[in-house]
C-alpha cells in the first residue's frame, strides 16, 4: 500500500527535516515552525495528518462479460472523498481507471469486452477531503472471454528442476495437449522445457530439467495448448527468467589468532556473468575437537561481516568458515581457517567500528574484559597510519565509552583504539580500527527521499520523484554545467548491484543522473533493496529541477529528480518491490556552494520512518 500527502505539505515536511538533519538532529519535535523568505508564513498542524485506507477486492476466479468491481475505503478524520478503481494489463507501465465512486459501497461495472483477453492487475486509489492519497495493494486476476492460457511465473531465479504450471481459461474442449517452452530472451528459438495434459478449463504441472542441459542466461518461456480438435492457443510470455546452476565463491577471511573479546568475522564473494547474485552469507565456526560448526551471524548484505563476540565460547582452537547461497539457490562452502586460537584468560579489549565518516559529536565505545578485572579502559585517537595518540577520553565503568567532538580536530583521516589497564596493573591495547574520516564540511547532504507519482507502488515508474536535500545553498553550475536550476532534461540510469563494477550485492540497486555519458554531481544513491533484475540496467528519461527553502534564516537547496518514460531496457527488467527500505545517498564532492565550499561525500541515509520507496 502506498500512501502520499499533498505536495504543498510535502515540501513544508521537507524543509524541516533538513533543519533538523543539518542541527544534529533526527526528527523534529513540533508541528509548526516559520519559515523565512521573500514572505514569512507560519505552518499549524493540519486537522487531518491521516491518509486514508483503501483495499481492492479480488475478483473470484477469472472475469467475463461485465464484472462488478469493489474496494473498502475509510477515513476516520475527514473521510474519503471519491476511491478510483485502475486497471493495467500485466507488463504495461499506465494505469487505466475503469470508475470513479464517490461512496459507499465503492464499486463499478468493468465491461472486459473492451480490454484483450489476458492477465490485468487491480488497484483502488483511496482520497480522504484533506486531499490524502492511498493507493491499494494490487490483485490480479484473468479476463477470459476467449479460451485464455496463462503461464505461471516460476520466479525470477531458477535452477535444477524447475516445476511449471499453466492454467486454460475458457476452454471447452474435453482434454489439451500443453507444451511449454523456452528460447533465449528476445529471441524466437522455441524449445520445448516440458509437456502435460488437461481436461476442460484446467491446470497443469510439469518439470523442466535445466541442470546439465541449459546454459546459465535469460530465457523467456511460454505454453501452448492444442485441443484435441486441432488449433492452438498460446499464453503470454513469462520474459527474462534467469537460469543459474553455478554456485558462488565464497572465500573466509582469516580472523587472525588469538582471538580475544570482540573481534571482526568477514567473507568475500564472487559471482560470474549470468549468475543470480548473493542471497545471503553464513559465517560459522567449530571447535577443532569436534568439527562442528555453529553459526555466528548470517550476512544479508556486503560487506560480508560481522562482529562477534569471543567470550560467548570456551577457550580453545576453532575452525572458521563462510557458506555464501544465491538468490537461485545454489549454496557453496569455504575453506576452513583452522587452528585459531580462542584465548580469553588474560585482558582483552577492542574498539566498536562509529562509522567511516563522523561528524559533530560522535560516541567511541570500547569492550573490554579481565581475569584480574578492569580499571580502566582509554580510547585514543592518532592521525591515520601515524603513532601519535591522544587520549579521547578514560572510563572506569562499563559500557567503555566517550563522545568525541570531532570539530576539534581537522578533517581527515583517523585511526582508533583502546587501552585497558587490569586489575593487575597490566595494560593491553586493542587493534587499531583505522582510517575513520571526520568530514565537517559546510555543504552535505541532509536528506533523500522518494515518492510515488500514481503508477504501480514500489516499482520505478513515470511520475515518480526523488528528492536531494542539502544542508545549505548549491550552485547548480556545479552540478550540471550551465545549470540554473530550472527544468533540465536528464537520464536517470538506474543499474542492478550486481552490474560490473557496483559491488553493491542484489539489494543494492542504484541510481545516478546522466546528460548523454557524463554523469552529473549528484553524487548516487543505493536503493538499498532489489528494484531491478539480475545484472539490470534500465534508464529513464527525466527532469532535474533546484528549489531553495529558507527555514529559520538558512537556506537550503532541494534538488528534484522527476522520472519520466523510459529510456532504454526492457518493463521485464523491473522488479515490484514490497518491503521497506532507508535510500542512502552518497553526494559528490563537485558539488559546491556558490563560495565554493565543496560538498561532504558523506553517506545520508533516509530519514523518517523506513518506509516503501517509489
Amino acid at each position: 500500500m502506498s500512501r502520499s500527502i499533498p505536495a504543498t505539505l510535502t515540501l513544508l515536511l521537507l524543509a524541516a527535516v533538513a533543519v533538523a538533519t543539518a542541527a544534529g538532529s533526527s526528527s523534529f519535535s513540533s508541528a509548526a515552525f516559520v519559515t523565512t523568505s521573500a514572505t514569512t508564513a507560519t505552518v499549524q498542524a493540519a486537522s487531518d495528518w491521516t491518509p486514508p485506507t483503501v483495499a481492492m477486492v479480488a475478483p473470484s476466479g477469472a472475469v467475463t462479460g461485465t464484472t462488478t468491481l469493489s474496494a473498502t475505503a475509510s477515513d476516520a478524520e475527514s473521510g474519503v472523498a471519491s476511491v478510483r478503481i485502475q486497471q493495467q494489463a500485466v507488463g504495461a507501465d499506465d494505469w487505466t481507471t475503469i470508475c470513479t465512486d464517490t461512496g459507499a459501497p465503492y464499486s463499478c461495472a468493468w465491461s472486459t469486452s473492451s480490454v484483450a483477453d489476458g492477465q490485468y492487475d487491480l488497484r483502488a486509489v483511496a482520497v480522504d477531503n484533506a486531499d490524502y492519497t492511498t493507493i491499494s495493494d494490487q490483485v490480479r486476476t484473468v479476463v477470459a472471454n476467449n479460451v485464455v492460457v496463462v503461464l505461471g511465473s516460476p520466479g525470477d531465479f531458477v535452477r535444477g528442476n524447475v516445476p511449471l504450471t499453466a492454467t486454460i481459461h475458457g476452454g471447452s474442449s474435453l482434454t489439451w495437449n500443453v507444451t511449454i517452452e523456452y528460447a533465449a530472451s528476445g529471441t524466437t528459438q522455441w524449445r520445448t522445457a516440458c509437456t502435460s495434459s488437461a481436461f476442460l478449463n484446467g491446470q497443469v504441472a510439469c518439470t523442466w530439467s535445466t541442470n546439465g542441459t541449459i546454459a546459465n542466461g535469460y530465457y523467456d518461456l511460454r505454453a501452448v495448448a492444442r485441443p484435441t480438435l486441432g488449433g492452438s492457443y498460446t499464453s503470454a510470455v513469462v520474459a527474462d527468467v534467469l537460469v543459474d546452476n553455478t554456485p558462488p565463491g565464497v572465500t573466509m577471511t582469516d580472523p587472525g589468532t588469538p582471538l580475544r573479546g570482540t573481534v571482526t568475522l568477514a567473507a568475500s564473494t564472487t559471482v560470474g556473468e549470468n549468475e543470480s547474485g548473493i542471497a545471503q552469507v553464513v559465517l560459522q565456526y567449530a571447535p577443532t575437537a569436534t568439527g562442528t560448526y555453529a553459526t555466528a551471524c548470517v550476512v544479508v548484505t556486503p560487506p560480508y561481516s560481522c562482529r562477534f563476540a569471543t567470550t560467548t565460547i570456551a577457550d580453545g582452537s576453532y575452525s572458521f568458515r563462510a557458506v555464501a547461497t544465491d538468490n537461485a539457490g545454489n549454496s557453496a562452502t569455504s575453506a576452513a581457517v583452522t587452528g585459531r586460537i580462542v584465548d580469553n584468560t588474560v585482558s582483552s579489549v577492542s574498539v566498536e567500528d562509529p562509522g567511516a565518516f563522523l561528524t559533530g559529536t560522535v560516541t567511541v565505545q570500547a569492550n573490554a574484559t579481565s581475569t584480574s578485572g578492569i580499571t580502566s579502559v582509554r580510547i585514543q585517537r592518532a592521525p591515520a597510519g601515524s603513532s601519535t595518540w591522544t587520549d579521547l577520553c578514560t572510563d572506569t565503568g562499563a559500557p567503555y565509552s566517550c563522545a568525541w567532538d570531532t570539530t576539534a580536530v581537522a578533517d581527515g583521516l583517523y585511526d582508533l583504539r583502546a587501552v585497558v589497564t587490569d586489575g593487575a596493573g597490566t595494560q593491553t591495547i586493542s587493534t587499531t580500527m583505522a582510517g575513520r574520516q571526520v568530514d565537517n564540511a559546510p555543504l552535505r547532504g541532509v536528506d533523500v527521499q522518494t515518492t510515488n507519482g500514481g503508477g504501480t507502488a514500489g516499482k520505478i515508474t513515470s511520475g515518480d520523484t526523488v528528492t536531494f536535500t542539502y544542508s545549505r545553498t548549491v550552485a547548480p553550475g556545479t552540478v550540471a554545467t550551465g545549470w540554473t536550476g530550472g527544468s533540465l532534461a536528464v537520464t536517470a540510469r538506474f543499474r542492478d548491484g550486481t552490474v560490473a563494477g557496483l559491488g553493491t550485492g542484489t539489494k543494492g540497486d542504484t541510481l545516478d543522473v546522466r546528460i548523454g555519458t557524463t554523469t552529473l554531481n549528484l553524487g548516487s544513491v543505493n536503493l538499498k533493496e532489489d528494484y531491478l533484475k539480475s545484472g539490470k540496467t534500465v534508464t529513464f528519461n527525466a527532469t532535474l529541477t533546484a528549489a531553495t527553502v529558507t527555514v529559520n534564516g538558512v537556506e537550503h537547496t532541494v534538488v528534484t529528480l522527476t522520472i519520466g518514460a523510459r529510456a532504454s531496457g526492457t518493463n521485464s527488467s523491473l522488479r515490484t518491490v514490497s518491503l521497506t527500505s532507508a535510500l542512502v545517498w552518497t553526494p559528490s564532492s563537485a558539488a559546491r556552494t556558490a563560495d565554493g565550499f565543496a560538498c561532504s561525500t558523506a553517506p545520508v541515509t533516509e530519514t523518517g520512518t523506513t518506509d516503501r520507496e517509489f
